[in-house]
Formats: C-alpha cells, sequence, structure tokens
C-alpha cells in the first residue's frame, strides 16, 4: 500500500475515532441535561438545574461555540461579542435554533425560562 494511501486511511480512522468519541460526550451530556425535567416557561431555574445547564452550556454549546466559548464552528458567545444582542433574541435562538446554519433547536430539551437562563448566562446577566 503506498504511503500516502496509508496515511490517509490512519488520518480518517483517527478523525473518525475523534468524531465518534465527541459524539459520545455529547450523547452523555445531553443525557445528563434530559436526566432533569424541563420546568415550565415561567419557573424560575432551581439550582441543581442551573449546574446541568452550565455543563450543558460548556459541553455541548462548547463544542461548537468552544470551550471557552470564544468562537469556533459557531460564532464567539462571550459577553463582548453579544453586547448588541438582546437577551430575547438569544432565547429564540436557543429555542429555535438558526436555519441554514449549524445551530440546532433546543426547544424539546429546554423550556422557555431555561433558554432565558442560558441566554442571560452568556450575557453575564446572571447572579
Amino acid at each position: 500500500m503506498p504511503k500516502v494511501l496509508r496515511r490517509f486511511l490512519e488520518w480518517m480512522l483517527l478523525g473518525g475515532l475523534s468524531l465518534a468519541v465527541l459524539a459520545l460526550a455529547s450523547l452523555a451530556s445531553l443525557t445528563a441535561v434530559a436526566a432533569l425535567p424541563p420546568g415550565s416557561a415561567s419557573e424560575p431555574v432551581s439550582a441543581q438545574r442551573a449546574l446541568a445547564l452550565r455543563h450543558l452550556l460548556i459541553q455541548d454549546c462548547g463544542s461548537c461555540h468552544g470551550l471557552r466559548l470564544a468562537g469556533g464552528l459557531g460564532p464567539s458567545l462571550q459577553p463582548r461579542s453579544l453586547g448588541d444582542k438582546p437577551v430575547e433574541f438569544l432565547t429564540y435562538t436557543i429555542l429555535n435554533g438558526r436555519p441554514g446554519t449549524a445551530m440546532p433547536p433546543w426547544a424539546a430539551l429546554l423550556s422557555e425560562s431555561e433558554a432565558l437562563w442560558l441566554a442571560r448566562e452568556i450575557k453575564g446577566q446572571n447572579p
């Protein structure tokens, strides 16, 4: 087998394994978030749910927006980058995704109050 072909196959195998690990990590964190039932839209987020949502923010949002939320496949989610975006817009985006982009809708896993909490968290507005 030519060396170039062997290297290409090794690279593809390594890339496939990396994607599999990332998929399993995402699945594990989604399971952790889904283990706590979403609250209603008017219900405040409990301290326990806030911990699960922070985990979701770092693990799931961070897989596209970067582990420091400074950008990656998706744009930066740091407060200075979101200065002109209203919390309501971010909440809507979290719940409904962004058609034509890699941003998925989270409405099946998050309530409106949880999406609002996440939007405030990335804007640096949570206590």
